[in-house]
């Protein structure tokens, strides 16, 4: 049996057959281990190199499942880091631009120095004065491809709000076209309809397939459902570790209170829950900010009041 490695001689891992011009051998698309001169010889090798290639794929694919996800982009008008999770800031269909809190409840100024009420505090606009003209809104946004318009058009056919009736199969539709211009959030509600059979058959394997694309986009929310799935369905604590650890840095306490209780069931380590503790802290450094916490405070009042 021929094998081929990056550092060494390029040939063909059936037939020996080695590289030329004008006959460039092709990778093994799963593993990258091996190379073939033709599809016949892919084929034909395949008995010999099955469990490798599985071996090697799994652990392609944990390399990228476990990498620290993309940052978050910026508020746009404090320049300072958006939160990951989606309660620190909201989405403005007039711009399309999300705000963090801090920036949403200080007061609105026009270029003359006085004070806006109702307005976007990106571009001015009016909030919109009836649930018409703000689906109208949506709708121009989603006209331009916006994803989080369209995702947001999925969420309110999944619960039946703003004039639309429930309808999963649609929010499916929607989240799915907003998934492919790059919503993570959108991947991570495809997930968890396959898991719980939310429009679709429950599907336990589709559901883990999205719910990893929307954590490896940089949703917390989907990383922790993947460390809740590795923990209570597998029972494989390792890896629910480390999903929350991952959560934990992008500012889930849900994960951070999981890493806790699985520390003091002998699970996790010391060490890890002291990590998960410095990660947290790292997290809520990263994202403070005066006006934020005046937000925070003010949320926390409201709460109050409410209950």
């Amino acid at each position: 049996m021929f094998v081929t490695r990056s550092n060494e001689v390029s040939v063909c891992a059936n037939c020996g057959r080695g590289e030329e011009e004008s006959h460039k051998l092709k990778s093994c698309t799963a593993c990258k281990l091996v190379k073939y001169c033709s599809r016949e010889c892919q084929i034909a090798h395949r008995p010999q190199h099955k469990k490798e290639c599985r071996k090697r794929s799994a652990e392609l694919h944990d390399e990228k499942l476990f990498e620290q996800p993309p940052p978050t982009e910026d508020c746009p008008i404090c320049f300072e880091r958006l939160p990951y999770l989606n309660t620190g800031s909201s989405y403005y269909s007039c711009c399309g631009n999300s705000v963090c809190n801090g920036c949403i409840l200080a007061p609105v100024y026009d270029n003359r120095g006085n004070k806006l009420d109702k307005k976007c505090p990106f571009c001015r606009v009016p909030w919109p004065e009836s649930e018409e003209e703000a689906v109208e809104r949506l709708k121009e946004r989603m006209e331009i491809r916006d994803p989080m318009a369209i995702f947001n058009m999925g969420c309110y056919y999944q619960v039946g709000i703003n004039g639309f009736p429930q309808d999963y199969t649609k929010a499916l539709e929607h989240w799915h076209r907003a998934a492919d211009l790059g919503c993570a959030g959108a991947y991570n509600n495809i997930g968890c309809a396959y898991d719980i059979g939310e429009g679709v058959e429950v599907d336990k394997k589709k559901a883990k397939h999205y719910l990893e694309l929307a954590a490896m986009a940089g949703d917390v929310a989907a990383r922790r459902n993947l460390g809740n799935l590795e923990k209570e369905e597998k029972g494989n604590m390792s890896r629910a570790i480390k999903h929350y650890m991952l959560a934990v840095r992008g500012g889930d306490n849900d994960s951070l209170k999981q890493i806790k209780q699985l520390y003091s069931k002998g699970y996790a380590t010391k060490e890890d829950y002291t990590k998960a503790l410095q990660s947290y802290q790292a997290y809520l450094g990263e994202i403070k900010s005066e006006q934020r916490d005046k937000a925070a405070a003010a949320s926390e009042r409201w709460r109050y009041l409410l209950n």
